[in-house]
């Protein structure tokens, strides 16, 4: 092979930056379909059209090497992790976390088969799954998609879901299994405060029989790659920096022949790399890298191509990538494979959504749900009661179903992608029959009174990694995270005033504090994510037809259930490690901190509580904070002033585009803003903006990065003010904030406020924080006391913009 042939096959392009010519051009080994990828932007691609696709590539690549005396072989790869879950018509499987709860290795090996044949039905080779990471912290954006927070469950699972995927070595090499990849290698889990790539602080001894478990027994199992992580570890640094974990330890020690992949664009996190120069992560040993963008991975391989002919990076090292990419393609059969249009499932449409995988599915639901309270045995339900279905979750299939869902964050599912899915609100209507069941939200209009018994589904927004990872200064408290989860505890007061019977469900990617929601609840069940077919929940929260109960209530808690609201931490101490000590961050299991349900709790239908009681009681609350008095003496008015402040900057942003300052001195253009300063009352203390269509950010953040505490001014009836000149009112929504935490604290819209504005004469818009408040915004951590954003069209000048109480007269 040359060395531009060997090159390529360390490079894996993502789906919509590459081409048939790309990979006959550059001999590219591999490509992958990240979440939100689809055939054509067609998110109802399915069996056939996916096949079709890669059966392109597959040819592509044989007439690459037509006149070169030798074949090798394409592969395709992509994030089947809850199931196929990028492709419309899979069958979709739990998450992680409660395939955890379930507690039944064997069931996740035929899910994995299961997955693999779906996999296979689309043309593709490889799925980076299973995750086997540890979460240890509930704040972690990632935190479903480890099985437990205990290493013994994520040992035993990733050897089951490895043989699942993969088969034994002669089912590999057909074309009904698929090669797997354990991901993250190694303690992501574990990072300190949760944050999504942050560092894990621990000492080897605890990553090893912590962290490692899950590589130590998927490796056994057969894996045949394994992916690093984007977190960094000690003085090693960034993963994928790591030459020590990834040669001395992974390659050699451990004695891992297979690929070692990098994440999406992970190398350029890498100290000396950028997003287009993987040298150091190609040196510290990742075998093949996964490359966003065209631009970046053509940048990539001509650095990289320059560092082997200079000898920067050594021939053994390329080789040595080379061998094992060569070695698990020699392994998967896929010299012996057709293309993939002549596979034996490719194309089948038939194989996505079986029925005998989505009864797998139901039966996995079935097993994971976890019920922790079941006072005066409410459960199972008769299916001839009146059901009045209430609650956020009623009729949101993305909160069933999480991030990785079709979409990387999944929070934009409906029944259109899963025309055979149910809500729980479907779920329950089939299970009693239509009739006798009515869906009502939020209470709007419905009286409970007239039900036997009210079905409340709460639980988290769909996330994914970054934008699901909780800021280190917030709480675990459901109500307190955003106004939607309030509104559910509202609901669930409601019902109790009304002396109703609640049977409470919850879905969610990690347990929060909810002790007043159980508190208000007769039965509590956590679903976590389940996925778009609600009908498993409901084949145990109801009685079968004769009257009797149907299924029983398998799941245990895989995570402890925090007490408190700032219980982050609060894991098992793994029984295997002995005199363990938790490292920086981690707190362990006692006093204040021991769990509400700890590790291992669920009760079946037969089941009493621990204490022997039949009801569960009355669970104590974790008071609220108090605010600090010294908060209440530090009120003075904030001016954010748009020139000469020293304290923020104004800068602006967009879809796609990195940000950038806002010049004082003259104008700055940009595809999606022009922005100008202006004087106004004789202070150039003025800008001019015009948005342009495209969703954009004008903001004023500190300078330093530091935050402060303005929850004084909220409760002194603090306001924010500015100055508006409207000369084009917005054509869509236009959003006013203040902010710790985007995108996930809220926004006003006052796009009617400013509508309704004289034409281009200067009025004052005056927002009290209060109202702010009442939408979800926190003022406890602020570092952005001022944002204005719209994806529409809008021509206005501001000025004069200042957070501001009125203090009394002395």
């Amino acid at each position: 092979m040359t060395v531009e042939e060997k090159l390529g096959q360390m490079i894996q392009p993502d789906l919509w930056e590459l081409t048939p010519e790309d990979v006959r051009a550059y001999r590219l080994g591999s490509g992958l379909n990240g979440a939100g990828r689809w055939p054509g932007e067609d998110r109802r691609a399915g069996a056939t059209e996916w096949a079709a696709v890669l059966d392109g590539f597959w040819q592509a690549a044989e007439e690459a090497y037509r006149d070169r005396g030798f074949r090798i072989p394409f592969m395709w790869a992509t994030d089947a992790v809850h199931g196929h879950n990028n492709v419309h018509g899979a069958t979709i499987f739990p998450h992680n976390i409660g395939l955890g709860a379930a507690g039944e290795p064997g069931l996740v090996r035929r899910i994995g088969a299961a997955t693999a044949r779906e996999v296979a039905a689309t043309g593709m080779d490889w799925t980076f799954a299973p995750t086997v990471a540890t979460p240890r912290d509930r704040r972690w954006g990632r935190h479903y998609e480890g099985y437990s927070e205990d290493p013994e469950i994520v040992h035993a699972y990733a050897d089951e879901m490895v043989r699942g995927l993969q088969g034994d070595a002669d089912e590999l090499r057909t074309d009904t299994r698929v090669l797997s990849c354990v991901k993250h290698w190694v303690g992501d889990g574990g990072t300190f405060e949760g944050e999504d790539r942050g560092y894990t602080r621990c000492d080897e001894d605890l990553l090893r029989n912590v962290h490692a478990m899950g590589f130590i027994s998927g490796i056994r199992a057969g894996a045949q790659s394994v992916m690093v992580s984007y977190s960094a570890w000690g003085d090693e640094g960034r993963l994928h920096g790591s030459h020590y974990l990834i040669t001395d330890v992974l390659k050699e020690r451990m004695g891992f022949d297979g690929i070692v992949i990098g994440d999406w664009d992970a190398h350029a996190y890498v100290e000396g790399c950028s997003d287009g120069d993987a040298g150091n992560a190609i040196r510290a040993g990742i075998d093949v890298l996964m490359i966003s963008t065209k631009v970046k991975w053509q940048a990539v391989h001509g650095a990289a191509l320059n560092e082997i002919r200079s000898g920067a990076i050594p021939m053994s090292r390329i080789d040595d990538a080379v061998l094992r990419v060569l070695r698990v393609k020699a392994r998967a059969g896929l010299w012996e494979k057709p293309r993939p249009l002549a596979r034996s499932l490719a194309g089948h449409g038939t194989v996505l959504g079986h029925p005998e995988h989505r009864a797998l599915a139901r039966e996995a639901v079935r097993k994971s749900l976890v019920l922790l309270k079941n006072d005066d045995r409410v459960l199972p339900l008769p299916r001839t009661s009146r059901v009045l279905v209430a609650g956020s979750a009623a009729e949101a299939l993305s909160k069933q179903s999480g991030g990785f869902t079709v979409s990387w964050q999944g929070d934009d599912i409906d029944l259109k992608d899963f025309p055979s899915g149910s809500t729980l609100a479907m779920a329950v209507g089939e299970a009693v029959g239509a009739d006798r069941c009515k869906v009502d939200p939020y209470l709007e209009h419905t009286d409970p009174a007239a039900f036997d018994v009210v079905v409340v589904a709460m639980g988290e927004d769909a996330y994914a990694e970054m934008l699901g990872s909780i800021k280190p200064w917030r709480s675990l408290s459901y109500a307190k995270l955003k106004p939607g989860y309030a509104k559910d505890l509202e609901t669930l007061r409601r019902l109790r005033r009304a002396g109703a019977v609640v049977v409470t469900v919850m879905f969610g990617g990690r347990p929060l504090y909810v002790t007043e929601e159980i508190n208000l609840s007769d039965a509590f069940v956590a679903a976590w994510l389940p996925g778009p077919d609600a009908s498993g929940i409901a084949d145990v929260l109801f009685q079968d037809a004769g009257g009797g109960p149907g299924h029983d209530f398998q799941g245990r808690l895989s995570f402890g259930w925090p007490a408190t609201r700032t219980s982050f931490t609060t894991n098992r101490i793994p029984p295997h490690i002995p005199h363990y000590e938790a490292p920086e961050g981690e707190v362990l299991p006692t006093g204040r901190d021991t769990p509400l349900f700890p590790y291992g709790y669920g009760l079946t239908l037969a089941e009493s509580h621990e204490d022997g009681l039949k009801n569960l009681g009355e669970l104590p609350l974790d008071a609220e904070p108090r605010l600090p008095e010294a908060l209440l003496d530090d009120i003075t008015a904030i001016p954010i002033a748009l020139r000469g402040d020293t304290t923020y900057e104004f800068r602006t942003a967009a879809e796609d585009y990195d940000p950038r300052p806002l010049r004082m001195d003259g104008p700055t253009s940009s595809p999606f803003l022009e922005a100008e300063p202006i004087d106004h009352l004789g202070r150039g203390d003025g800008l001019s903006l015009s948005f342009k269509g495209i969703q954009t950010f004008v903001y004023a953040q500190t300078r330093d990065g530091g935050f402060r505490d303005l929850r004084g001014y909220v409760a002194s009836g603090g306001r924010l003010t500015f100055q508006v000149r409207v000369f084009e009112a917005p054509t869509g929504p236009f959003h006013l904030t203040c902010h710790d935490d985007y995108p996930q604290q809220p926004a006003l819209d006052i796009s009617a406020r400013l509508a309704a504005l004289p034409y281009g004469e200067w009025a004052e818009v005056v927002v009290p924080l209060s109202e702010l408040v009442g939408i979800g915004v926190e003022f406890d951590h602020v570092d952005v006391p001022f944002q204005i954003w719209t994806e529409g069209r809008a021509r206005l000048d501001i000025s004069t913009v200042r957070l501001s109480v009125d203090v009394p007269a002395m």
